[in-house]
């Protein structure tokens, strides 16, 4: 493909507030995946074979989650997979102050790259897209920069960038996270862009101390650049707050995501984890769940997603649950609308009930 890969997985607004020292593109989705393998087999996918993936804050599971490329088939001589942290020097003491910034300072990456485009994306969407439509599209419009949107019709529009299109899809104008939003398109924060242009704009935009992506390129340049809508309308969710990151996987429990992500060409790569098949004891049960490899299971389970290497006890109900790696359940217990981090113990007998607007969240090694 005519294109590289940039991967933004790190900046400020990628940590939860709710969710401390935490990346949102290394939170498990899915029973088996992390948020950041969506984004790098749809790059991968098609045909996308040098990505460089920025990251910043709490990003030491995501470092070891890109330990190998093989798993994305980056593991190349030409090409191949960057993973690019801020790095200090006297002249500059700071990390990452934007978007803009963070691909300004590895600037020489696509200085040294050959590609004519670039695609980039962010590491917290769960999605399935070619980007050889998007691409084609965007020589077909000759666009200076190409946007993915969509008709937010279950995502507040005031959450996003809000976009003005013309007839022919050219935008007019974009608001990030208004107040009053003019319409429901919103952008997915996926660009094409030709590199020769990305390299200039960059450059202009750093050296007048103006650092984000969004209000210093795409905004301020909205009237100058022909920048042209791609409309998308397939799955796409974006991990937000915990309440999204619980509706997201809670979505895997449908048959019709998991097969579009699972079962049709061309699927979504994982780093793999060697674990033996779950176990299911005599007195469990379970009805509409995932389960990982290494779980023991004794309990009654449904609507829930579980990780790797998970027990639950004897007599324990467990309902519209999340439950990541390690994490062990006691005999009698009961827990409905509650996510559980790495390694949580819930001690027997215990009584966890949250609800669906609200679920209850347990942080990494908590004790109950």
């Amino acid at each position: 493909m005519k294109a590289l890969g940039i991967i933004l997985a790190g900046g400020s607004s990628e940590t939860l507030s709710d969710y401390p020292n935490k990346s949102i593109a290394a939170l498990p989705v899915g029973g088996s995946y992390r948020t950041i393998d969506f984004t790098m087999s749809n790059m991968t996918n098609s045909g996308v074979n040098k990505v460089a993936v920025i990251t910043q804050y709490s990003s030491r599971s995501l470092l070891d989650h890109l330990s190998s490329a093989k798993w994305w088939d980056l593991g190349r001589k030409q090409g191949g997979l960057f993973v690019f942290t801020p790095y200090i020097t006297n002249d500059n003491p700071f990390g990452y102050r934007g978007t803009a910034d963070a691909m300004y300072r590895n600037i020489s990456f696509l200085k040294r790259s050959n590609e004519p485009f670039v695609i980039i994306a962010s590491g917290k969407h769960v999605y399935k897209i070619d980007f050889n439509d998007v691409l084609e599209y965007h020589q077909q419009k000759q666009a200076d920069i190409t946007i993915i949107y969509k008709e937010a019709n279950y995502e507040k529009p005031s959450n996003y960038g809000v976009m003005v299109l013309d007839e022919n899809k050219r935008l007019i104008e974009f608001e990030e996270k208004p107040l009053e939003p003019q319409t429901n398109i919103i952008s997915l924060g996926i660009y094409v862009i030709p590199r020769t242009l990305l390299i200039k704009l960059l450059e202009d935009v750093v050296a007048e101390n103006r650092y984000d992506f969004v209000n210093d390129v795409i905004i301020r340049y909205r009237k100058k650049l022909k920048i042209y809508g791609y409309p998308f309308e397939g799955y796409w969710r974006c991990i937000r707050s915990i309440q999204s990151f619980f509706d997201i996987n809670m979505d895997f429990l449908n048959k019709d995501v998991r097969d579009l992500f699972c079962k049709q060409y061309p699927y979504i790569a994982t780093k793999v984890m060697d674990e033996p098949p779950a176990k299911f004891n005599i007195s469990s049960s379970t009805k509409n769940c995932i389960v990982g490899g290494g779980s023991i299971l004794n309990g009654y389970v449904e609507n829930a997603v579980l990780f790797r290497k998970v027990f639950t006890g004897s007599y324990s109900f467990i309902k519209n649950a999340i439950i990541m790696d390690g994490s062990y359940i006691g005999n009698n217990c009961y827990l409905e609308y509650v996510v559980l981090d790495k390694e949580v113990v819930v001690s027997d007998g215990r009584k966890l009930v949250g609800s669906k607007k609200n679920p209850i969240f347990l942080e990494k090694g908590s004790v109950i």
